[in-house]
């Protein structure tokens, strides 16, 4: 009598193992997988937050680009100051470059080495210079203000903006 009682424990485990099976190959379509719990659990689906597009400055890249006298300051106080000191600069002025790829080149706060930078726009209608990425990211700066002659930025990461300060380029006179 033993003989009948294995035959139908070991045809019960194989029917258990295959209805298990199917069982877990229909859990994450929500046939039987999702009654009772049986077929294993489903995870809900969680999505990726989109990217915002990346919006287009109102300032282009060749606006910028040309000789500019520079100063920096702290105080807003001190801003008239230092325009007629970023002016007196020009003798030695910083060259904003067109990049390859229509950016600018310009330095990186704390980085010895130019390199192309983006001009992006962002949804609050502020623009800013910086490498790829998200508009108003750690590594970018603020444009302030820009009319043409003068150009106002103020970098995005606290401690490089209170080490450097607001910075104001002039722009120079072309050569004779």
């Amino acid at each position: 009598m033993t003989k009948p009682i294995r035959f139908r424990a070991i045809a019960n485990i194989i029917t258990v193992t295959v209805l298990s099976g199917f069982l877990g190959a229909c859990g994450g379509g929500g046939g039987l997988g999702g009654f009772g719990g049986f077929g294993g659990s489903t995870q809900p689906t969680v999505e990726e937050p989109a990217v915002a597009p990346e919006l287009p400055s109102t300032i282009r890249a060749d606006e910028i680009v040309g000789r500019w006298g520079y100063a920096a300051y702290h105080k807003p106080e001190d801003r008239a100051r230092t325009e007629a000191a970023a002016r007196g600069q020009c003798k030695n002025p910083y060259v904003i470059g067109q990049g390859s790829s229509g950016g600018v080149i310009m330095h990186l706060a704390d980085e010895a080495t130019p390199q192309e930078l983006r001009l992006k726009g962002s949804q609050s209608g502020k623009n800013y210079i910086g490498p790829a990425g998200p508009a108003g990211g750690e590594k970018d700066r603020e444009i302030v203000s820009f009319d043409g002659r003068v150009l106002i930025t103020r970098f995005i990461d606290k401690d490089a903006a209170s080490r450097y300060g607001t910075s104001i380029y002039v722009r120079c006179a072309p050569r004779a």
